[in-house]
């Protein structure tokens, strides 16, 4: 990596405006009273992520149960009353716009980054949108960044969103209320629920929680964070877009499905549609979802819905592993289910976690079979985080939609299986010593 990434990197790992320092002092727009730490802290994690797996569990259930449905629903909503959050309406109006939705959330979040010792920033990340087809004049997109540097991994970076921005009728229909209490104010306060809960604690690796702006417009707001990101070299490996998660009590159909969330994964461009690297993030998902036992993960295979793209998708086109989360209904109008809305938020938390605290997945998989196809040699690069005990090998047969195997391999780099590699699916994935696994990563495929 050259200097100047290395720079990009440091800058973005450290980077809070100089202004900012009153404006974190100031009481919060709005009248909403500060965040409090969250109830009875967190124990301090060690900066290598060393603790034993039933530590780990503890420290992950009580995250669950420190979410809070009742502040999801007063931040639900606060954003709903500002009526516009337009990407074009009154940056300066105190009460009313998207320019009161940033000042709100940014000092929310400042009050979460209270009780992180410094780990935890917030800053603005704003920039002058040139004119296209549904901006009409140079416009200034502000996005609310909340950074928890990794302890251990601080390069490994996994990001959860959700937009600010609503429109009423139309995308250029500034002046119109949208108040949009389930797309996505519902997105934006999982997000804001996460900072609150994870402020007081440790990651491996670092957490961006992003609330973003101009997703209505052409997802703007995401697309210059992932542009940040891959400027400053950052090791982006799982991506969470929280978008119309409020409306988990009725189906497209009209069905009660008040545990459901759709988790649409990309699936990989040709053959293995489940083999992409956001279908196995997913998986990671819906192992953490098992935890919880609260939500029933469907994962849908594809970017999103027909017509639909999210702010994911900028995340996808750069190559990074990302995912969306969005209610199993299509009509983002209806009011917001704040239990559901909790529930999605407890899913995100624990796959967050898991993936936060777990090693890297592995880099420079390969295999090779031997010329009678009678045994597979994987072989890998390790990794260097502090945290890595070992790794595993998994497989699966042909026809199988899922792992079916796993072998310890230890903490080395090559393993042989005496299995054909043409009847099954071979696949890596490494172990901390907490006893947190990555997802799976998959050998390259010989052209």
């Amino acid at each position: 990596m050259s200097d100047l990434a290395s720079s990009d990197r440091r800058a973005f790992l450290t980077a809070t405006a100089a202004a900012e320092t009153t404006a974190a002092d100031a009481p919060v727009p709005g009248g909403t009273p500060p965040v409090p730490p969250a109830p009875g802290g967190a124990p301090a994690r060690p900066a290598d992520g060393t603790e034993a797996a039933p530590h780990a569990d503890r420290e992950l259930r009580e995250l669950l149960e420190e979410v809070d449905p009742g502040r999801i629903e007063d931040t639900v909503r606060r954003l709903a009353a500002f009526g516009a959050r337009h990407t074009l309406s009154s940056q300066t109006d105190p009460e009313h716009g998207i320019g009161a939705a940033r000042d709100w959330v940014h000092a929310r979040m400042k009050e979460c980054a209270r009780v992180s010792g410094g780990r935890m920033s917030v800053r603005l990340q704003s920039w002058i949108q040139e004119p296209d087809s549904l901006v009409p004049t140079p416009t200034r997109i502000t996005n609310v960044l909340t950074t928890l540097r990794g302890t251990s991994a601080p390069n490994r970076v996994y990001v959860v969103s959700g937009h600010y921005d609503s429109r009423a009728c139309g995308a250029a229909a500034a002046d119109g209320d949208g108040p949009r209490a389930d797309d996505d104010a519902s997105g934006v306060a999982v997000v804001m629920e996460l900072a609150r809960v994870l402020a007081a604690r440790r990651t491996a690796a670092t957490v961006v929680l992003a609330a973003v702006a101009g997703e209505a417009h052409g997802l703007y707001g995401a697309s210059h964070l992932a542009g940040e990101l891959k400027a400053a070299g950052m090791d982006v490996q799982g991506v969470f877009a929280v978008d119309a998660v409020g409306g988990g009590a009725a189906g497209e159909d009209g069905a009660r499905a008040p545990r459901a969330v759709r988790l649409y994964a990309q699936g990989a461009p040709a053959g293995g549609k489940d083999d992409s690297p956001s279908c196995r993030l997913a998986r990671s998902v819906r192992d953490a979802a098992g935890d919880t036992a609260e939500v029933d993960v469907r994962v849908v295979h594809g970017d999103d819905r027909d017509r639909w793209a999210g702010d994911h998708v900028p995340f996808l086109e750069r190559g990074w592993p990302a995912v969306r989360f969005a209610e199993p209904g299509g009509d983002a109008r209806r009011p917001c289910d704040v239990d559901h809305t909790a529930r999605v938020a407890r899913v995100t938390a624990a796959a967050l976690w898991t993936l936060a605290q777990a090693p890297g997945a592995p880099a420079g998989v390969q295999v090779r079979t031997d010329e009678l196809g009678a045994s597979a040699e994987l072989r890998w690069r390790r990794g260097t985080e502090s945290g890595l005990a070992g790794y595993e090998v998994v497989w699966r047969g042909a026809a199988e939609p899922e792992w079916t195997h796993v072998v310890q391999a230890g903490d080395t780099v090559q393993h042989t299986v005496g299995l054909s590699g043409d009847d099954v699916f071979f696949g890596v994935r490494a172990v901390g010593r907490n006893g947190l696994r990555s997802p799976v990563a998959l050998p390259a495929r010989p052209r």
